[in-house]
């Protein structure tokens, strides 16, 4: 058997998924984004076609672009199983019933190519039981896949072999699934549960537990177990509505069946809260109403006292706010100490937690470092539960052995130091090391011969001084080859708006012109250095300006990415309506027109994929649909790039400014814009239909900017955005 060829040419790119509900579908739309040609199989036509409507409907979306769900073909287990013989991987997401899943195999061994694996979607059940009956070749190559909800959306997949899968095929599906499905894979042993749902699943429950114990609401359980404690902002309470109750008390059932000699398991026993719940059919956020309830715009919280909902409440912790701005590390060694509700809840939740851990570790994970990833990278966890032990090194627990982690080693399970395997692929941009610190941005060695420029900004806030100081960066000869990237939580939330307000206050127009004028020339000098964008999280106005004028940018899927200025009353200044119409000019006069009509609106796109098809990025441009590998591909893109010249502009055909006309017209009568709107489209027309040259169109979209900055709406969009973060339509 060619253990390597799912990782080679096409054979890997034809997929089956067999089962269309909630992890079918969105398994499947997942990789109908990456560009797999997908099959999805249920038990009828009709329930296929279902589970594929409901997948396309999901809120958070599944799929990036709508026209992707043309690469998924629907059928049924009865009627089109001969298909497998075309697939790659066949990924089993059905009913979690052992002799459901079992039969399925035993139908489609006959079936699958002979290089084909098979894969079984399971939350919990043991990987060992399911290839009971079937072939040696097929208990060879088959291994549990365990995705987290929504796929699209959650990094980490548990890969979990039998003793019977050969070490090969191991090897080559974790590269598979690695490099072309985009996920992070945690080898996990056959148990109950696997890591995450045994001890993540626990953890849900301990909160609720002393969460009733100790009459707190959920409000402040949540308080302390989000961000204080390097969470994500559900907490616990809110995350047990995402995942929903009904899936909780089923695997928490699960677990207390097949793991009866864990003295730790009757933490699985319903709370009452969660009892009293599910028996009202409140059973989370797919209806309605759960620990908390969505009222129009605002949420309700249920009383763990009363049992009734009533108004939301802000947590009272004052402590919260007292150490919330320390790092987490110093956070939980202070806050395990603290004599309030705080400290009272996480020496009865947080401590016997880590203990647990320590107790399930040999029987559920291969090393500590595995452990932590599931809890990292499945639960959104700053650190894990050996991570959190290593800052606790006071003895608040009872957990004696550590540290778990020293200086690129881990402590195994025998007690020895083992060296942390190197991932060059998911190395992060500070590990690399600082050439130069100079303030607002920071150049570091990114290797043979290509340098990190990294904005040091607040959110990668473009300022002047900023923009001159890149432009000396650029014209000094120090960088051969570069990545553009940001040092913040995102890549650039665009201009300084300070800096606009002041000039407007002082009516410094000259200013204002001169700031734009810097802006463009830095953004056409980037291009004339071979490099690239490593863009994420957000790529904003003057942020995404600059990555455009670098010759390629390398784009994480997920990226919100546009130009947004029409909500503070501008238009794109630096570049980016010149750039906007060079890119989509190519696609015909009915596009610029659209082009136009998004920008009047200021429209920015959730993500990589859909700014692409709506111009404001380039054909050229790259999805990095891994979401820890965009600097290992910008990096790859910035050795390979060349410089670029100035964009082509071309003449258009056909009426454009009456086209544009016509839409803000109907926009207008629709009640979608403004007379101000109308007033920035105005603008945009003369920059995308009236210049006639890209300097032209530079020099235009320079002097609208100004004018608008002299309109009082203007000023008052600006004002309220630094005051509320929110825009004001006037």
């Amino acid at each position: 058997m060619d253990f390597e060829r799912i990782c080679e040419g096409d054979f890997g790119r034809k997929v089956c998924v067999i089962g269309a509900g909630t992890m079918g579908g969105g398994i499947a739309l997942h990789l109908a984004n990456l560009g797999f040609e997908v099959t999805l199989l249920d038990l009828t036509p009709q329930s296929a076609r279902e589970g594929f409507d409901r997948a396309k409907s999901a809120s958070p979306p599944h799929l990036y672009l709508p026209q992707n769900e043309s690469r998924v073909r629907l059928g049924s287990i009865e009627a089109d199983l001969e298909w497998l013989a075309e697939v790659g991987w066949v990924c089993e997401a059905v009913v979690e019933k052992l002799d459901i899943k079992r039969d399925l195999f035993e139908r489609i061994e006959p079936l699958i190519a002979p290089d084909a694996y098979v894969t079984t979607n399971t939350s919990g059940l043991e990987i060992s039981l399911l290839a009971e009956g079937r072939s040696e070749a097929f208990r060879s190559k088959f291994m549990g896949t365990h995705f987290f909800n929504p796929p699209r959306y959650l990094k980490l997949l548990e890969l979990i072999p039998t003793k019977e899968t050969d070490p090969r095929a191991i090897t080559a599906m974790t590269r598979f699934l690695e490099e072309r499905v985009a996920r992070r894979v945690v080898p996990a042993k056959d148990t109950p549960g696997f890591i995450a749902n045994r001890f993540g699943m626990w953890c849900m429950y301990k909160a609720v537990h002393i969460a009733e114990r100790l009459g707190l609401s959920v409000e402040a359980v949540d308080a302390i177990t989000g961000p204080f404690l390097g969470r994500p902002r559900s907490g616990s309470f809110r995350l047990n509505d995402i995942v929903g109750l009904d899936i909780m008390q089923d695997i928490a059932g699960n677990l207390i069946a097949r793991c009866p000699d864990d003295p730790f398991i009757g933490v699985l026993q319903a709370p009452e809260s969660l009892s009293y719940l599910i028996s009202k059919g409140w059973i989370g956020g797919k209806v309605g109403q759960g620990f908390y309830r969505r009222e129009g715009k605002e949420f309700l919280s249920f009383d763990l006292g009363t049992k009734a909902y009533r108004q939301r409440q802000e947590s009272e912790l004052s402590s919260l706010g007292d150490l919330g701005k320390l790092p987490l590390t110093e956070r939980l060694r202070e806050a395990i100490e603290l004599r309030d509700e705080v400290g009272e809840f996480l020496r009865l939740y947080l401590i016997p937690a880590l203990e647990y851990a320590q107790y399930l570790k040999a029987e559920i994970s291969h090393d500590h470092l595995s452990f932590d990833r599931v809890m990292q990278w499945g639960f959104a966890w700053e650190l894990g539960p050996f991570g959190m032990l290593d800052c606790l090194k006071s003895g608040a627990t009872g957990v004696n052995e550590g540290p778990f982690f020293q200086e690129g080693r881990q402590l195994d399970f025998a007690g020895k130091y083992v060296s942390i395997p190197e991932e060059p692929e998911y190395k992060s941009l500070q590990s690399f090391s600082v050439l130069e610190d100079a303030g607002l941005y920071r150049l570091r060695d990114l290797g043979e011969g290509v340098t990190a420029i990294s904005l040091a900004t607040k959110m990668g806030t473009i300022s002047p001084d900023l923009v001159n100081a890149l432009g000396e960066l650029m014209t000094s000869g120090k960088v051969e080859r570069y990545v553009l990237t940001s040092e913040a939580k995102c890549f650039s939330a665009g201009f300084d708006l300070n800096f606009f307000r002041e000039k407007i206050e002082q009516e410094d127009w000259e200013g204002i012109d001169r700031a734009l004028t810097e802006l463009q020339q830095l953004s056409l000098l980037l291009g004339q250095t071979p490099g690239c964008a490593a863009v994420f999280r957000y790529c904003f106005g003057a942020g995404l300006e600059l990555a455009l004028g670098c010759p390629v940018a390398a784009v994480d899927a997920e990226c919100q990415v546009g130009f947004p200025e029409a909500r503070v009353g501008l238009l794109p200044g630096g570049g980016g309506t010149a750039r906007a119409r060079c890119i989509a000019q190519v696609h015909g006069t009915q596009e610029i027109a659209k082009l136009a009509g998004r920008m009047m609106l200021g429209v920015v796109q959730n993500n990589a994929d859909a700014a692409r098809a709506e111009y404001a990025l380039r054909d050229t441009d790259v999805t990095v649909y891994h979401p820890d590998r965009l600097l290992f591909e910008a990096i790859a893109l910035a050795r390979s790039a060349e410089p670029i010249a100035t964009p082509e502009w071309r003449a258009l055909e056909g009426p454009v400014a009456g086209m544009i006309d016509s839409a803000k017209s109907q926009k207008r009568a629709a009640g979608e814009i403004s007379e101000h709107d109308e007033r920035i489209g105005d603008k945009v027309k003369s920059v995308l239909a009236r210049a006639t040259s890209f300097e032209d169109a530079l020099d235009r979209e320079r002097d609208a900017f100004v004018e608008l900055c002299r309109n009082a709406l203007t000023f008052a969009r600006i004002q309220h955005m630094l005051a509320t973060g929110k825009p004001l339509r006037n």
